[in-house]
Parts: C-alpha cells; sequence; structure tokens
C-alpha cells in the first residue's frame, strides 16, 4: 500500500466501525512508515486486525503493533484505563507478540480512567433513562469531564510516591466515598507495571517528523461521532475527526500531509442517536448479517441502512479528506437493488405560518437542521451478484459495482484509491 504512505491520518467518516483499524494495519506494513500513533478515545473503541488465522481486536494499543520494527505510540489525547492497557498487552504477548518499550510508547500526558470513572459513567446512563447515550460504559466519558474539569489524573502521575497520589485523588468528585488506600497502592503497582513505556511522545513524534520518517496517526470512533461536528449530544466524548491528531500527539499542522477518509459501502450506527438511512426490514438485517455487524468493543449488534452522501459529504469536508477508502463493498453483492441517500427533505415553516418541504443536499449546511426529522431522499442503483473477494483491479468489478463507486466518487469530489472487497488483510485493492 506504498501509494498511500507518508504522514496521514486515517479518520473515520461515518459512526465509527468502518474497519480503520484493518487499514492502519496495512498501511503501517510499508517499509516507510516507522510509526503509528493513536491520538484519541479510549478503551471504548475496538480495532479488530488479522494476523493470519488470529483475530486480534485492540482497544487502546495502536493497530501497527503486529510489525516489531515500528513504534506504536498512545498519545497524550488518549484516555487510559492502565489495568486494561495491562492485560491487553498480556494477551498480545500471548499471541507472540513481544512488546517492549521500543515497540511501544506511552505519553506522560494522557489522563488515566480510574474504576469510579466506570461507575459514574454506569449512573450517568441510567440517569438518562430513554435518553440515554448508548455509551461502552467504559469510563471514557467522565475521564475526559475530569480532563476538561482540571482535577483528572494522567500517566506520569503514576510515577509519584504514594504521599502525593493521595493528594491529587482529591479533586475527584468520587473522593469521599472512594477507596482511597486500595486506589493508591493499585495505581503505584500500574506505574510500576507501565513506568518503562511511558515518555514524552510528542518529542519523539516530532523527531520523527523532523527525520522525514513516514507516520500513520490512528482515529478512533468516527466524524459523526466527533464532540463537536458529531450528531449531538449522541456522540463519543472526544474529537474524532483529524484535527484531533494535531492536539491529541503534539504536532503541529503543517505536519500533516494527508487524510485519508474510511467509510463503509454502507452505513451502520451502535448506540442511540439519529440515523436517518436506518433500514428495519430484510435488507437491514442482511447487512447486519453478512458484514457481521456486531460492536467489537460491545458486542451490541450495529444498526445498519443505506449510504448517506449528505453526512458523508460533511464528513470529508471537516477533516480535510484528500483520499478515500470504501470498505465491506463485497457485502452489497446479493442484493437486487442498491439505494445512496442524495439528499434529505424535511418540513419547514414558511412565513405564512404553513409548511413545506425542503431539499437538504451534500453541499448545504449539516448542522443547521434536526437530522432526527429528516426523510432521506434515495437514487437506486441496480445490483450486482458476482463474489467480488477475488478482485483485485477496479475494472475487474461488476459494472453496477463500478457505477456506484463512480457515483460516490462523483458527488463527494475525493478521489476513492482504496476498495475493501472481502475480510481478509489481502482482501483490497488500489486505484
Amino acid at each position: 500500500m506504498s501509494n498511500e504512505s507518508g504522514t496521514v491520518v486515517v479518520a473515520g467518516m461515518q459512526y465509527g466501525d468502518e474497519a480503520k483499524g484493518r487499514l492502519v494495519h496495512a498501511l503501517a506494513d510499508d517499509p516507510n512508515v516507522s510509526m503509528i500513533v493513536r491520538f484519541q478515545g479510549g478503551a471504548n473503541a475496538g480495532h479488530t486486525i488479522f494476523m493470519g488465522e488470529k483475530k486480534i481486536v485492540l482497544h487502546l494499543v495502536p493497530s501497527g503493533i503486529p510489525y516489531p520494527d515500528k513504534i506504536c505510540v498512545i498519545g497524550n489525547g488518549m484516555v487510559i484505563d492502565p489495568e486494561r492497557l495491562i492485560n491487553e498487552i498480556k494477551d498480545l504477548q500471548k499471541n507472540d507478540l513481544l512488546i517492549d518499550k521500543k515497540q511501544l510508547r506511552i505519553s506522560n500526558l494522557a489522563h488515566i480512567t480510574l474504576p469510579s470513572h466506570r461507575e459514574r459513567d454506569g449512573k450517568n446512563e441510567k440517569a438518562l433513562g430513554q435518553k440515554k447515550i448508548g455509551t461502552t460504559g467504559r469510563g471514557i466519558g467522565p475521564t475526559y469531564e475530569d480532563k476538561i474539569g482540571r482535577r483528572g489524573l494522567r500517566m506520569q502521575d503514576l510515577l509519584c510516591d504514594a504521599k502525593e497520589l493521595h493528594s491529587k485523588l482529591e479533586g475527584l468528585p468520587e473522593y469521599s466515598w472512594l477507596n482511597r488506600k486500595q486506589t493508591v497502592s493499585d495505581l503505584m503497582e500500574y506505574g510500576r507495571i507501565l513506568k518503562p513505556f511511558i515518555c514524552d511522545t510528542g518529542h519523539l513524534i516530532n523527531l520523527a517528523i523532523r527525520q522525514n520518517k513516514g507516520i500513520v496517526f490512528e482515529g478512533a470512533q468516527g466524524a459523526l461521532l466527533d464532540i463537536d461536528h458529531g450528531t449531538y449530544p449522541f456522540v463519543t466524548s472526544s474529537n474524532t475527526t483529524a484535527g484531533a491528531a494535531c492536539t491529541g500527539s503534539g504536532i503541529g499542522p503543517t505536519a500533516i500531509k494527508k487524510v485519508l477518509g474510511v467509510c463503509k459501502a454502507y452505513t451502520t450506527r451502535v448506540g442511540s442517536g439519529p440515523f436517518p438511512t436506518e433500514l428495519f426490514d430484510d435488507t437491514g438485517l442482511f447487512l447486519r448479517e453478512k458484514g457481521l455487524e456486531k460492536g467489537a468493543t460491545t458486542g451490541r449488534d450495529r444498526r445498519c441502512g443505506w449510504l448517506d452522501l449528505v453526512a458523508l459529504k460533511y464528513a470529508v469536508r471537516v477533516n480535510g479528506v484528500t483520499k478515500l477508502a470504501i470498505t465491506k463493498l463485497d457485502v452489497l453483492s446479493g442484493l437486487k437493488k442498491i439505494q445512496v441517500c442524495k439528499s434529505y427533505k424535511t418540513l419547514k415553516q414558511t412565513n405564512d405560518g404553513k409548511h413545506k418541504f425542503l431539499q437538504i443536499r451534500p453541499d448545504d449546511p449539516f448542522t443547521e437542521f434536526d437530522t432526527k426529522k429528516v426523510t432521506p431522499h434515495y437514487q437506486e442503483f441496480e445490483g450486482w451478484t458476482e463474489n467480488l473477494r477475488h478482485i483485485r483491479k477496479f475494472e475487474d468489478l461488476p459494472k453496477a459495482a463500478r457505477e456506484y463507486l463512480d457515483y460516490i466518487e462523483k458527488h463527494l469530489e475525493v478521489p476513492i484509491t482504496l476498495v475493501s472487497v472481502g475480510p481478509e488483510q489481502n482482501e483490497y485493492f488500489t486505484r
């Protein structure tokens, strides 16, 4: 995948689960790439990669970890559950991946997720009732709350003595009932184990940039779950768009050369929130079953629907996407008809108090209307029945599949440079 290498951000264009981890893993295979940096989110992400017959689900460790000659960095923009991270490292070692400080580096400035954050997360969701967000329950939101509230603990605090750690816990909302002695003991043990990995990763990344080394910045979740630019309040607690690669890793914006946007050939979403193209019929069930649409982190079934070009064009814009990767095109094989949402329709009140339908197209403003109250307007395509998994050239795709991709590319005004046609690591082609 050398034509895609360089200093590049891999960003999700939908609601997450676009197979970003697989793309990062493939990009990391390029000999020009020396570093993979994860820059936001926490253990609420689930990136699935395959090593031969082995399926590996990563939550905190970057997707380049199978390559022993690459440096994987957990950036300062992430929130880290140290217990989960240690267990993840142990699981990787069981899969014959020797992980040491030469291969994995952890930012000293990344914030720590505590058991109390997970408990607070569950209570918050329960209190919302039917208005719940649908979080993973991993304590991500409360950790970011404490970070913004300037009372959080950072990875460098794991290296403090017991007295200083006790003092730092005083700012937490749960301080009055927290088992402080046990918490301090646990944190000091985590610090003992993780100390070799903790460093100033911003310095490390910028040094690699000055040496013109290839770096892949790996995002989690997707653009439509961004805390600022997503379908608020049904979003994650961090910035998921490409710009967060700078603040989440400690580099300047001029360091980013390319943004590779990743989206499925259809749309999925886990949890609550608007989803204009969601399908509740047999086609939706077909996509879920054939696409194996089950969350890697939560195990929940994903909601499935047609591709949404209005939302996708918006995601391309806020990420500054230079190239696009389409995944799971093979899942559409077998459908007689395929639909693409090319615009929305929504009721708008006129000056005389009446209502009329307003059409919203991909180039129109996206955040000025309520996506819960729109009706998708579709463009229909002929389907195809051929198995795509053996195809390695765009020209060898069925005519209907080529027309489908050409339509997407034309409307998004971004070149599709990579297409995934199967679940195996080598089942893709570049264009």
